[in-house]
């Protein structure tokens, strides 16, 4: 493998800023010939990454899953190969991938080159790697700030899930499989791609991101603490398995509600219902664990 990468670190991120010169190094000493470019923020990594697509072999990106999200669309028109270095929060596509989240680790998994092609979900036209979701998770993404992940980790998004789920209120939603149409009356709506999300949780028990489909589910409930039993189950993605949850398996969705409700992909609110969905199969090349 050549060696050519452009590093792009999210120094915004919970650790980006102050690892930078430690992620350097190791790549450095992986034997690895840098352009560190830098952003005002991950939103202009599609820019950079298209300025320096012809002088590199990869990519590199230091940072959490949005930072990862804001450079995916470059990635598919590019089709530049992507390394990861889990620098983020929750980090639930290297968890997906199993790469580890010490950076020497990391940095050996990238320098042994072994390439896995994954799926992509694609909502409205934006690209997601790990979950779209819609109810619950948008509310806990707009109060889940830079100071509060900063201050409380990974244990940030249980605070948060706990402070928004007593307030949470059903909602009128459709959604349309190519077989059936479906009513429901929902607090959230998931639609996963990878296995992990929201701090490790799981889409599905089977969930993998190159199988080819979208996981769907449905938390049906009508009372604010019915969710409490369904959270510990949410760990292994067998809460898809209770009776006020409802779960499907598709390649395209759509939903539809009575007025636009945004949508969460990967962390950061992109866009807004309606909404089509769609799996884009083996759609970006990572590097993995031997």
């Amino acid at each position: 493998m050549n060696r050519r990468a452009l590093l792009l670190v999210n120094r915004q991120s919970r650790q980006g800023k102050k690892r930078l010169s430690e992620v350097m190094s190791c790549l450095v000493e992986q034997g690895f010939e840098l352009i560190a470019a830098s952003a005002e923020n991950p939103q202009h990594f599609s820019d950079v990454i298209r300025r320096y697509q012809h002088q590199v072999d990869l990519v590199i990106v230091g940072g959490g899953d949005g930072t990862l999200n804001a450079a995916v669309d470059t990635l598919v028109e590019t089709n530049l190969p992507l390394g990861i270095l889990p620098l983020g929060t929750a980090n639930d596509l290297a968890r997906t991938l199993k790469i580890p989240n010490s950076l020497p680790e990391a940095s050996k998994v990238i320098a042994n080159g072994k390439l896995q092609r994954i799926d992509l979900g694609e909502v409205n036209g934006k690209y997601f790697f790990n979950v779209a979701s819609l109810g619950l998770s948008v509310k806990i993404t707009q109060r889940l700030t830079k100071e509060v992940k900063r201050r409380w980790g990974i244990f940030a998004y249980a605070f948060t899930a706990l402070e928004v789920i007593w307030e949470s209120r059903p909602f009128s939603a459709e959604i349309r499989l190519p077989d059936q149409s479906i009513k429901v009356k929902t607090v959230q709506i998931a639609i996963g791609n990878g296995r992990y999300y929201g701090g490790g949780m799981a889409v599905a028990p089977d969930a993998m991101i190159d199988d080819q489909r979208l996981d769907l589910y449905s938390l049906e409930i009508r009372h604010w603490w019915e969710i409490i039993p369904l959270l510990p189950r949410m760990r292994q993605g067998r809460h898809i398995n209770a009776r006020n949850v409802r779960a499907l398996q598709a390649q395209e969705i759509e939903i539809y509600t009575r007025k636009p409700r945004p949508i969460n992909t990967d962390g950061e609110i992109t866009t807004y219902t309606p909404a089509h969905f769609r799996v884009i199969p083996k759609a970006v090349a990572v590097f993995v664990p031997r």
